[in-house]
């Protein structure tokens, strides 16, 4: 195996490592999304809609805040 190859090889490593990690984070991530959403917003929405509304969505635009972090980190 040449310098480059193995140079090459260990960079997509890292490449897979690192995406591995980012979907691991993200798979953590929208699992306590949907536990808060089922947790707390869906029992808020039913009995206080409108402030429900604006609660969740506080919590995706913060979701979304993360993932736009991430992506440009990758």
């Amino acid at each position: 195996m040449t310098e480059f190859d193995r140079k090459v090889q260990e960079a997509s490593e890292r490449l897979n490592r690192s995406v591995a990690n980012l979907a691991a984070s993200l798979e953590k991530e929208t699992a306590e999304l949907v536990t808060y959403l089922n947790d707390e917003v869906v029992p808020a929405a039913r009995a206080h809609s409108s402030k429900a509304l604006r609660v969740a969505s506080e919590k995706l635009s913060q979701f979304a805040d993360f993932l736009e972090t991430h992506q440009k980190n990758s």
